[in-house]
């Protein structure tokens, strides 16, 4: 007996390690975010702040554009074949007015390479418009972080292909981030970044907030 309940959990196992190994990409974090829009109604109509995890960390974006009805759907680590894939999870239920869109960082890394980001984002656009084609997109350019640094120029380009594409399509807004977080000399500001060197703190989202306000439309 006990050994038939060794193997009947043995196989228990075997499945829940097989379902786990199953799931896509921040499967988990897209199913609490559901979760959580169950025991707390979102805005209607929100202007939706999406991407990486430079909007999941923007914990207080809610509250610093607090006038806009802000609601961030960030997820920590997506690149931006994540976001296309959960455009039906965190974008599209929410029916928002606006986006404002942070992705593309970090898939450099991963070696993608600055025509890869584009075609990625371009997909990306595509799969927004074929559901939301009149809503404006604010559209933040990779930032230059200091633990990337030896992506500077991967990063550099990928933003140029980046602008160069969205300025052909409609009622979309390139917000450049990358220059006003350098120095003048075109150095790193480590003032402005989390000890990590990778994630904003206050003063980074200082610059942020300055530069995506006035691209945002009140209700």
């Amino acid at each position: 007996m006990k050994k038939s309940i060794l193997l009947l959990l043995l196989a228990l196992t075997v499945i829940q390690v097989s379902h786990a190994q199953d799931k896509p990409r921040f499967w988990d974090d897209v199913q609490t975010i559901k979760h959580y829009d169950q025991m707390y109604a979102p805005p209607a109509n929100p202007i939706l702040f999406v991407g990486s995890s430079s909007i999941r960390k923007w914990e207080d974006a809610e509250r610093t554009f607090a006038a806009y009805d802000v609601l961030n759907r960030g997820i920590g680590g997506a690149v931006v074949n994540d976001i296309i894939f959960y455009l039906n999870d965190i974008v599209f239920p929410y029916h928002p007015r606006e986006i404002v869109l942070y992705v593309g960082e970090n898939d450099i890394p991963a070696g993608a390479t600055p025509d890869t980001v584009l075609e990625r984002t371009k997909r990306l656009i595509t799969a927004i418009r074929a559901q939301l084609p009149e809503i404006p997109v604010t559209y933040i350019s990779i930032k230059p972080s200091p633990s990337r640094d030896q992506y500077r120029q991967t990063v550099q380009a990928a933003n140029s292909l980046i602008k160069e594409y969205l300025n052909t399509q409609h009622k979309i807004t390139w917000v450049d981030v990358f220059t006003p977080m350098l120095t003048r000399d075109g150095n790193s500001r480590p003032e402005i970044f989390q000890s990590d060197m990778l994630h904003l703190n206050k003063d980074g989202y200082k610059i942020w907030k300055k530069l995506i306000e006035p691209t945002l439309l009140k209700k």
